[in-house]
Protein backbone atom coordinates (compact mmCIF):
# COMPACT_ATOMS: atom_id res chain seq x y z
CA UNK A 1 0.00 0.00 0.00
CA UNK A 2 1.26 3.44 -0.85
CA UNK A 3 1.63 6.10 1.79
CA UNK A 4 -0.45 9.17 0.87
CA UNK A 5 0.20 12.57 2.37
CA UNK A 6 -2.07 15.57 2.57
CA UNK A 7 -1.17 18.49 0.25
CA UNK A 8 1.56 20.75 1.59
CA UNK A 9 0.27 23.86 3.33
CA UNK A 10 1.56 27.32 2.48
CA UNK A 11 3.55 27.39 5.72
CA UNK A 12 4.21 23.76 6.71
CA UNK A 13 6.65 24.70 9.46
CA UNK A 14 3.89 26.51 11.31
CA UNK A 15 2.55 22.97 11.75
CA UNK A 16 5.43 20.77 10.60
CA UNK A 17 3.61 17.52 11.33
CA UNK A 18 0.62 18.44 9.14
CA UNK A 19 1.73 16.69 5.96
CA UNK A 20 5.26 15.59 6.67
CA UNK A 21 5.81 11.88 7.44
CA UNK A 22 8.07 12.81 10.36
CA UNK A 23 6.74 11.60 13.68
CA UNK A 24 4.05 9.41 12.10
CA UNK A 25 3.66 5.66 11.85
CA UNK A 26 4.54 4.75 8.29
CA UNK A 27 4.00 1.73 6.08
CA UNK A 28 6.94 1.35 3.74
CA UNK A 29 6.34 1.35 -0.01
CA UNK A 30 8.68 -0.99 -1.86
CA UNK A 31 7.68 0.04 -5.39
CA UNK A 32 8.95 3.24 -6.95
CA UNK A 33 6.97 6.19 -5.54
CA UNK A 34 8.41 9.66 -6.23
CA UNK A 35 5.34 11.27 -4.64
CA UNK A 36 6.75 10.30 -1.25
CA UNK A 37 9.30 13.14 -1.43
CA UNK A 38 8.26 16.08 0.73
CA UNK A 39 9.70 19.60 0.17
CA UNK A 40 10.02 22.20 2.91
CA UNK A 41 10.58 25.81 1.79
CA UNK A 42 13.90 27.01 3.16
CA UNK A 43 12.72 30.60 3.44
CA UNK A 44 10.24 29.78 6.21
CA UNK A 45 13.03 29.26 8.73
CA UNK A 46 15.57 31.56 7.08
CA UNK A 47 13.25 34.47 7.75
CA UNK A 48 13.67 33.87 11.49
CA UNK A 49 17.37 34.74 11.30
CA UNK A 50 17.06 37.52 8.74
CA UNK A 51 18.12 35.61 5.62
CA UNK A 52 16.45 36.50 2.32
CA UNK A 53 16.72 33.95 -0.50
CA UNK A 54 17.32 36.71 -3.05
CA UNK A 55 20.44 37.80 -1.16
CA UNK A 56 21.93 34.75 0.53
CA UNK A 57 24.96 35.61 2.72
CA UNK A 58 26.60 32.29 1.86
CA UNK A 59 27.21 29.67 -0.78
CA UNK A 60 27.34 25.93 -0.18
CA UNK A 61 25.42 22.70 -0.29
CA UNK A 62 23.77 19.96 1.73
CA UNK A 63 25.65 16.71 1.22
CA UNK A 64 23.61 13.58 1.96
CA UNK A 65 25.11 10.09 2.18
CA UNK A 66 22.79 7.09 1.83
CA UNK A 67 23.85 3.66 3.06
CA UNK A 68 20.66 1.62 2.47
CA UNK A 69 20.03 1.64 -1.28
CA UNK A 70 18.70 -1.31 -3.26
CA UNK A 71 16.69 -2.11 -6.37
CA UNK A 72 16.17 -5.07 -8.73
CA UNK A 73 18.02 -5.65 -11.97
CA UNK A 74 16.04 -6.64 -15.10
CA UNK A 75 16.08 -10.30 -13.98
CA UNK A 76 14.73 -9.46 -10.53
CA UNK A 77 18.06 -9.89 -8.73
CA UNK A 78 18.74 -7.30 -5.98
CA UNK A 79 21.44 -4.69 -6.40
CA UNK A 80 22.79 -2.91 -3.29
CA UNK A 81 24.57 0.43 -3.37
CA UNK A 82 25.63 3.55 -1.49
CA UNK A 83 24.81 7.03 -2.68
CA UNK A 84 25.89 10.64 -2.39
CA UNK A 85 23.45 13.49 -3.04
CA UNK A 86 24.36 17.18 -3.27
CA UNK A 87 21.56 19.71 -2.79
CA UNK A 88 22.59 23.30 -3.63
CA UNK A 89 22.11 25.92 -0.94
CA UNK A 90 20.12 28.14 -3.29
CA UNK A 91 17.45 25.51 -3.85
CA UNK A 92 14.09 26.92 -2.70
CA UNK A 93 13.31 23.71 -0.79
CA UNK A 94 15.13 21.33 1.48
CA UNK A 95 14.01 17.71 1.34
CA UNK A 96 12.44 16.39 4.53
CA UNK A 97 14.62 13.51 5.73
CA UNK A 98 12.04 10.83 6.47
CA UNK A 99 10.35 11.39 3.13
CA UNK A 100 13.80 10.98 1.53
CA UNK A 101 14.25 7.67 3.35
CA UNK A 102 10.78 6.45 2.31
CA UNK A 103 11.45 7.47 -1.28
CA UNK A 104 14.76 5.58 -1.39
CA UNK A 105 13.10 2.48 0.06
CA UNK A 106 10.46 2.63 -2.67
CA UNK A 107 13.17 1.41 -5.08
CA UNK A 108 13.60 -1.86 -3.20
CA UNK A 109 11.24 -3.96 -5.31
CA UNK A 110 11.39 -2.07 -8.59
CA UNK A 111 13.30 -3.27 -11.65
CA UNK A 112 15.75 -0.94 -13.39
CA UNK A 113 17.90 -1.52 -16.43
CA UNK A 114 21.09 -0.20 -14.85
CA UNK A 115 22.68 1.81 -12.06
CA UNK A 116 22.74 4.74 -14.48
CA UNK A 117 18.97 4.50 -14.93
CA UNK A 118 18.47 4.60 -11.15
CA UNK A 119 20.82 7.56 -10.84
CA UNK A 120 19.02 9.51 -13.57
CA UNK A 121 15.64 8.76 -11.99
CA UNK A 122 16.77 9.94 -8.58
CA UNK A 123 18.38 13.09 -10.01
CA UNK A 124 15.14 13.98 -11.80
CA UNK A 125 12.91 13.41 -8.77
CA UNK A 126 15.17 15.08 -6.20
CA UNK A 127 15.81 18.08 -8.44
CA UNK A 128 12.07 18.54 -8.93
CA UNK A 129 11.52 18.44 -5.16
CA UNK A 130 14.41 20.75 -4.25
CA UNK A 131 13.72 23.17 -7.08
CA UNK A 132 17.34 23.11 -8.34
CA UNK A 133 19.54 20.42 -9.92
CA UNK A 134 20.64 17.84 -7.34
CA UNK A 135 23.84 15.91 -7.90
CA UNK A 136 23.55 12.13 -7.58
CA UNK A 137 26.45 9.66 -7.41
CA UNK A 138 25.69 5.97 -6.80
CA UNK A 139 28.18 3.15 -6.28
CA UNK A 140 27.17 -0.49 -6.33
CA UNK A 141 28.76 -2.43 -3.48
CA UNK A 142 29.94 -4.94 -6.08
CA UNK A 143 32.41 -2.25 -7.23
CA UNK A 144 34.04 -2.26 -3.74
CA UNK A 145 33.64 1.46 -2.98
CA UNK A 146 35.76 2.95 -0.22
CA UNK A 147 35.23 5.77 2.28
CA UNK A 148 37.52 7.96 4.36
CA UNK A 149 37.07 8.51 8.11
CA UNK A 150 39.14 11.16 9.81
CA UNK A 151 39.33 14.42 11.72
CA UNK A 152 39.59 17.95 10.36
CA UNK A 153 42.97 19.60 9.95
CA UNK A 154 42.35 22.06 12.75
CA UNK A 155 42.12 22.66 16.49
CA UNK A 156 39.71 20.60 18.62
CA UNK A 157 38.24 22.87 21.32
CA UNK A 158 36.32 20.23 23.30
CA UNK A 159 38.91 19.88 26.07
CA UNK A 160 38.54 23.48 27.22
CA UNK A 161 37.51 23.60 30.88
CA UNK A 162 34.33 25.69 30.71
CA UNK A 163 31.14 26.20 32.70
CA UNK A 164 27.94 25.55 30.72
CA UNK A 165 24.47 26.66 31.75
CA UNK A 166 22.86 27.76 28.47
CA UNK A 167 21.06 25.12 26.42
CA UNK A 168 19.20 27.25 23.89
CA UNK A 169 21.13 29.16 21.22
CA UNK A 170 22.91 32.07 22.88
CA UNK A 171 24.73 34.06 20.17
CA UNK A 172 25.52 36.81 22.67
CA UNK A 173 28.18 34.45 24.08
CA UNK A 174 30.26 34.84 20.93
CA UNK A 175 33.13 37.29 21.04
CA UNK A 176 36.61 37.89 19.68
CA UNK A 177 39.91 38.45 21.48
CA UNK A 178 42.39 41.27 20.92
CA UNK A 179 45.16 40.40 18.56
CA UNK A 180 46.30 40.29 14.97
CA UNK A 181 44.16 38.76 12.27
CA UNK A 182 44.35 34.97 12.15
CA UNK A 183 43.22 32.22 9.82
CA UNK A 184 42.37 28.98 11.56
CA UNK A 185 40.05 26.00 11.73
CA UNK A 186 38.27 25.17 14.99
CA UNK A 187 36.05 22.14 15.49
CA UNK A 188 33.94 20.43 18.11
CA UNK A 189 32.10 17.14 18.54
CA UNK A 190 29.71 18.69 21.08
CA UNK A 191 27.03 20.00 18.74
CA UNK A 192 23.67 18.47 19.57
CA UNK A 193 20.24 19.71 18.59
CA UNK A 194 16.83 18.07 18.26
CA UNK A 195 14.57 17.34 15.32
CA UNK A 196 12.12 20.20 14.82
CA UNK A 197 9.17 17.78 14.60
CA UNK A 198 9.95 14.63 16.57
CA UNK A 199 12.31 16.02 19.22
CA UNK A 200 14.76 13.18 18.58
CA UNK A 201 18.40 14.12 19.23
CA UNK A 202 20.69 15.00 16.33
CA UNK A 203 24.44 14.67 16.95
CA UNK A 204 27.17 16.33 14.91
CA UNK A 205 30.71 17.53 14.57
CA UNK A 206 30.87 21.21 13.59
CA UNK A 207 33.87 22.70 11.82
CA UNK A 208 34.44 26.48 11.69
CA UNK A 209 37.08 27.92 9.40
CA UNK A 210 37.60 31.66 9.35
CA UNK A 211 39.92 34.59 8.77
CA UNK A 212 39.66 37.61 11.05
CA UNK A 213 40.04 38.69 14.66
CA UNK A 214 40.70 35.65 16.91
CA UNK A 215 37.42 34.07 18.02
CA UNK A 216 37.34 33.41 21.76
CA UNK A 217 37.46 29.60 21.82
CA UNK A 218 35.85 29.14 25.24
CA UNK A 219 33.00 31.43 24.22
CA UNK A 220 32.62 29.54 20.94
CA UNK A 221 32.41 26.20 22.75
CA UNK A 222 29.77 27.50 25.16
CA UNK A 223 27.82 28.76 22.16
CA UNK A 224 28.00 25.36 20.45
CA UNK A 225 26.81 23.64 23.63
CA UNK A 226 23.90 26.10 23.83
CA UNK A 227 22.20 24.29 20.93
CA UNK A 228 21.72 21.21 23.12
CA UNK A 229 17.95 21.62 23.66
CA UNK A 230 17.25 23.53 20.45
CA UNK A 231 14.74 22.15 17.94
CA UNK A 232 15.73 22.80 14.33
CA UNK A 233 16.62 20.92 11.17
CA UNK A 234 20.31 20.26 10.44
CA UNK A 235 20.53 22.72 7.56
CA UNK A 236 18.93 25.49 9.59
CA UNK A 237 21.25 24.98 12.58
CA UNK A 238 24.28 25.44 10.35
CA UNK A 239 22.82 28.59 8.79
CA UNK A 240 22.05 29.97 12.24
CA UNK A 241 25.63 29.31 13.40
CA UNK A 242 27.00 30.96 10.26
CA UNK A 243 24.85 34.08 10.70
CA UNK A 244 25.59 34.34 14.43
CA UNK A 245 29.33 34.17 13.80
CA UNK A 246 29.05 36.77 11.07
CA UNK A 247 27.09 39.14 13.29
CA UNK A 248 29.08 38.79 16.51
CA UNK A 249 32.63 38.05 15.30
CA UNK A 250 32.61 39.75 11.88
CA UNK A 251 35.22 37.56 10.19
CA UNK A 252 36.57 38.56 6.80
CA UNK A 253 35.98 35.00 5.57
CA UNK A 254 33.96 32.18 7.10
CA UNK A 255 32.88 28.60 6.50
CA UNK A 256 30.71 26.41 8.74
CA UNK A 257 30.46 22.68 8.09
CA UNK A 258 28.56 20.13 10.18
CA UNK A 259 28.62 16.37 9.81
CA UNK A 260 25.59 14.79 11.47
CA UNK A 261 25.41 11.15 12.49
CA UNK A 262 23.18 9.01 10.34
CA UNK A 263 19.57 8.17 11.02
CA UNK A 264 17.55 5.74 8.92
CA UNK A 265 20.53 5.05 6.69
CA UNK A 266 21.09 8.74 5.87
CA UNK A 267 23.49 11.37 7.12
CA UNK A 268 23.22 15.09 6.31
CA UNK A 269 26.25 17.35 6.10
CA UNK A 270 25.46 21.04 5.45
CA UNK A 271 28.21 23.42 4.35
CA UNK A 272 27.91 27.22 4.28
CA UNK A 273 30.71 29.61 3.26
CA UNK A 274 31.36 33.18 2.25
CA UNK A 275 32.92 31.65 -0.86
CA UNK A 276 36.49 32.00 0.33
CA UNK A 277 36.87 28.30 1.19
CA UNK A 278 36.36 25.24 -1.01
CA UNK A 279 33.65 22.70 -0.40
CA UNK A 280 35.13 20.05 1.92
CA UNK A 281 35.57 16.51 0.74
CA UNK A 282 33.36 13.69 1.98
CA UNK A 283 35.63 12.50 4.80
CA UNK A 284 33.34 11.04 7.49
CA UNK A 285 33.29 11.88 11.15
CA UNK A 286 34.05 8.77 13.26
CA UNK A 287 30.42 8.49 14.42
CA UNK A 288 29.18 8.33 10.85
Amino acid sequence: MRVKFAPMTANPLHDPSHASPLGKATEYQSHYAPELLYPIPRQLKRSEIGIVDAALPFVGEDLWNAYELSWLNPKGKPVVAVGCFRVPVDSPNLIESKSFKLYLNSFNHTRFESLEAVSATMARDLSATAGRPVGVALQALSSSPTASIGSPDGILIDDLDIECDRYQPAPELLTTRPGDLVEETLYSHLLKSNCLVTGQPDWAMVVIRYRGRPIDRAALLRYIVSFRNHNEFHEQCVERIFCDLQAHCQPQALAVHARYTRRGGLDINPFRSTGDYPTPDNTREIRQ
